[in-house]
Formats: C-alpha cells, structure tokens, sequence
C-alpha cells in the first residue's frame, strides 16, 4: 500500500477506537437501536452537499445500509448495553478482518500470500492473549452479538468493494440513508417509547456520543475507509482494523478507568508485528530490477 492509504488506514483506526468510547457514553442515556438510528439521522443533511445523484446503484447502497448500518452497529451497540465492556468490544468485532479475508477468498477470488496469513495469524495469536487477559466482561449473548457484528462488517466490506462507488464520502451519506426506519420500528417494538422520551433531556456528551459517532466514525471513518477498498484489495485493507482494539483499550483506559496491564501492552505489540508482517510488502530480491513506486 502507498503511505497515503496506509495514513488513511491509520486514521481509520483511530477514529473507530475512540468510537468505542462515545458508544458507551451514549448508552448511557439512549437504548442501542435508537443510539443507533440517530446516528445516520444526522448525517442526513448532509445529502444537499454531496448532490441527489446516488454515486452507487441502489442494490449497493442498500446491501451496505442493511449490513453495516442495522445489522453491524445494531449488534455491536446491543452488545456493549447487555454487558461487552468497550475495550473488549473493540477486540471482537475485529473478527471482521478474518471474515472478510475468508469471504474475499471465497467470493472475489482474492489469494492472500503465505507473508500476509502468516502476519494475519500472528496478530490473531495477540488478539487471542489480549482476551484471555480480560477478566469476566460481557456476557454470553453480548459476546455473541459483538461476534455477528463483526460478521455483518466482513459482509459490508465485500459490498463495499463491489459497489466501485466514484466517491466513497457520498457513499457514506447515501448508505445513511436506509437504517433509520427499520431502526427507529426495532427501537419502537423493542425498547419502547422511552428512549424517544429521553431525546429531550441528553446531556451534552450524550449529544457528541451522537454527533461523533455520525460525522466522525461514520462519514469520516467509513468514507476513508470506502476508498480504500476502491484502491486496494479487501484482504490488505482489512488487517489495519486490528489496530482499533489497541486504540480502543487505551483510549478505554484513559477515559472509562477500563485497566490496561502490561500483558495487554505486549500483546498489543504482537498485533502491531503481525499487521506490519501482513500489510508491508517484502523486500525485492536484489536480483530482479526494483521499478520506482508511484505516489
């Protein structure tokens, strides 16, 4: 990957570590599934900017609004409220990277090299010790549906990738457009009339819990992450989310009071290893011309 993608990358999973954070700050004073929903609500202005054109047929954009929008985050953030504390959670959802990987192999014929499952396998090894370390969070059902969102992501991603779309930022506004009805009828039949009620009363932080996980994870975080996938296969691209579990148990730590021992920092560093095995391409063998990389 040229380093522009690779800052992108980076930015991606720092954007979405932070997210975990703001996620359990807003559940704090909304249900999941209406947190959930106004998260693309307010991201819905924003279609007078990107023009009324879609920059994707609708099959995509609806695949993608389905996928990663009801399903990922409904998952995700029904996850963290019945028990998956928000470190923990950063951790599992990156599942993702390894379903996607499978699903590339299996549906767009991508063949990553022995360097890059070996890289893969390694940072997995560091995700499985970081686990082990975490004592006792979430439950059995919020691990599962953390586990089916990070499934859903895989599923968005090969869509994603798919879909071509010429501009990945409209995408993102596009996609807004399809999870907020059948949120806002799960969050009704669901969790009743009182999250609504609670729309009056948010704090502040419940009010940037909102905002950033619309305009910050979704439209900034997935838009880069959309062109990504446009410029570069789904399996180079996916390893870089194994960076937001070491974003998001620091960032976890410095403001949630989650702990942070130094067998978690080792395995972090394991993870680090393994996505540098996976993402950075050997060296040229001196025996062949190395042709100048383009930037």
């Amino acid at each position: 990957m040229r380093p522009l993608h690779i800052l992108f990358a980076l930015t991606c999973a720092v954007t979405w570590g932070f997210v975990f954070v703001a996620i359990r700050w807003g559940l704090d004073e909304l249900p999941p599934l209406l947190f959930v929903a106004l998260r693309f609500v307010v991201c819905l202005p924003l279609l007078f900017l990107v023009g009324l054109k879609p920059p994707a047929p609708w099959r995509f954009i609806i695949g993608i609004g389905l996928f990663m929008g009801v399903l990922q985050f409904g998952f995700l953030f029904t996850g963290i409220r019945l028990g998956m504390p928000a470190g923990l959670a950063s951790l599992v959802i990156q599942s993702q990277a390894f379903f996607t990987v499978i699903l590339a192999v299996v549906m767009m014929g991508d063949r990553p090299g022995p360097r890059r499952i070996a890289g893969m396998l390694l940072a997995f090894a560091g995700l499985a010790v970081i686990a082990t370390e975490l004592q006792g969070g979430g439950t059995r059902a919020g691990l599962l549906l953390v586990l089916a969102a990070g499934l859903s992501w895989a599923v968005s991603n090969i869509v994603t990738k798919r879909a071509q779309a010429t501009d990945a930022f409209a995408l993102m506004v596009w996609v807004s457009v399809v999870p907020p009805i059948p949120l806002l009828l799960g969050s009704m039949l669901l969790e009743g009339t009182e999250g609504f009620q609670a729309l009056g009363s948010l704090s502040w932080t419940g009010i940037f819990a909102v905002l950033y996980n619309g305009f910050g994870a979704h439209i900034l975080g997935f838009g880069l992450w959309s062109w990504l996938l446009r410029h570069n296969p789904a399996s180079r691209v996916a390893p870089f989310s194994l960076l937001v579990p070491v974003f998001g148990m620091s960032f976890a730590a410095l403001f949630l009071g989650e702990t942070l021992t130094p067998l978690k920092l080792a395995a972090c560093g394991i993870v680090l290893a393994g996505l540098a095995l996976t993402v950075i391409p050997a060296r040229a063998s001196t025996a062949a011309p190395v042709s100048p990389q383009r930037t």
